[in-house]
């Protein structure tokens, strides 16, 4: 199965602001639904994301999600080639499942599994 990266997200304290800043730098349209602000960047090519303000470190980052058919197989598969599984699965309601691992270096890197129809 082809592993293709599927979305991007930006960690930030106020997501107003940091959305308000990408939206003047890009013209990317933010909008605000329940605990991220999507991002629209006006384009097919490429990938969409959202911004996130957990309250809690990490504030700020960014990462990309690689889409997989099972997060946990992925996860295990890191762990044994170094990597740690950070944030295991984890619901988005109505939408998937979404898992962070860092690779042997520290890098974090995001999983992404859709809900199915």
């Amino acid at each position: 199965m082809a592993v293709p990266v599927v979305h991007f997200e930006i960690g930030c304290r106020d997501k107003a602001k940091s959305g308000g800043f990408y939206s003047k730098l890009f013209g990317w349209k933010v909008e605000e639904q329940g605990p991220a602000a999507m991002v629209d960047t006006g384009t097919t090519t490429g990938i969409m994301g959202h911004f996130s303000a957990m309250g809690h470190e990490p504030h700020n980052y960014c990462l990309v999600y690689a889409q997989v058919d099972n997060i946990e197989s992925y996860l295990s598969k890191a762990e044994s080639l170094g990597g740690k599984t950070m944030i295991p699965a984890t619901e988005v309601p109505g939408m998937g499942h979404f898992a962070w691992f860092t690779d042997p270096e520290g890098t974090v890197f995001g999983l992404w599994k859709p809900a199915m129809g």
